[in-house]
């Protein structure tokens, strides 16, 4: 349940705060009235994120054996790239996200095109959707549908009580420390995710053994117990892991988290971009 929480509240607000700054500069420029398109694109970018995660979840259901346990990988992995994406694009882009959106609502302004506006909103928040319908079959893996509903449907609600309170003028967030916190929790996910890919990809002959169990502490904390599908979930908690598997977490942890915390830093999203120079 934390897991899906944490994705959809980080992935939520990602699409508030870009559709917040889409709507304050018509606010703000006097085209308040052009809101539509906006959320014309925003609803059709939900509707095609539902049919995608549909459309994953009927998939796996008619296979079985190891077309399943291939399918299964090749989700996990691509949940790993996008969520890698994600933490990466976040971190790099922020700081002249707020000048830019600004410079493509003007355009599309300009040109009178509503169907511009509503591509804008429609890129954004399906990109986010299919990410997030995505990361919902990986965390299904380990835990129930209604732990994973329960978890994704409250991070949306934060997401966007939080979004609408920036949008509003709140500063009481720091957005900086909050991008910072979950961009690690969600590097620990992404962490379990990978290592559980490779467990499919083995158990499909797609990658060799090694070693078959490294160790084993399902006596101690067994991953069926509740405590252990909540670990499983949040940082990829395996009872008795293949050698392969600890070293894909381990490598792709210290990678990522080397990575992440390196001295280049972003900037405050509740602060304008850089100025240009002329």
């Amino acid at each position: 349940m934390v897991a899906p929480l944490l994705v959809t509240l980080r992935e939520g607000l990602e699409a508030s705060l870009i559709l917040g700054i889409i709507m304050a500069y018509l606010d703000r420029t006097g085209n308040a009235h052009r809101s539509g398109p906006v959320w014309a694109g925003t609803g059709l970018a939900v509707l095609v994120s539902l049919v995608a995660g549909a459309m994953v979840f009927f998939t796996v259901g008619e296979l079985n054996g190891t077309g399943e346990q291939i399918f299964e990988g090749s989700a996990l992995f691509l949940a790993v790239a996008m969520l890698a994406y994600m933490v990466v694009w976040m971190r790099h882009q922020v700081s002249g996200i707020r000048v830019g959106l600004q410079e493509k609502v003007q355009a599309a302004l300009r040109s009178g095109s509503g169907v511009a506006l509503a591509l804008m909103a429609f890129v954004v928040v399906v990109r986010e959707g299919i990410e997030t319908a995505l990361f919902f079959f990986a965390s299904t893996r380990s835990s129930s549908p209604l732990e994973s509903t329960a978890g994704g449907l409250l991070g949306l609600i934060f997401a966007v009580a939080l979004g609408y309170s920036l949008y509003r003028g709140s500063r009481g967030l720091n957005l900086r420390a909050f991008f910072d916190v979950t961009g690690v929790l969600l590097i620990i996910v992404a962490a379990g995710l990978l290592a559980r890919g490779v467990h499919e990809f083995q158990e499909a002959a797609l990658l060799p053994q090694i070693v078959e169990h490294v160790w084993s502490t399902n006596w101690l904390l067994n991953e069926e117990s509740t405590m252990g599908r909540f670990l499983t979930a949040l940082v990829g908690y395996n009872g008795s892991p293949s050698l392969l598997e600890v070293l894909a977490y381990v490598a792709y942890l210290a990678t990522s988290l080397t990575y992440f915390r390196s001295p280049e830093r972003p900037q405050r999203l509740d602060q304008p971009g850089p100025k240009r120079a002329a």
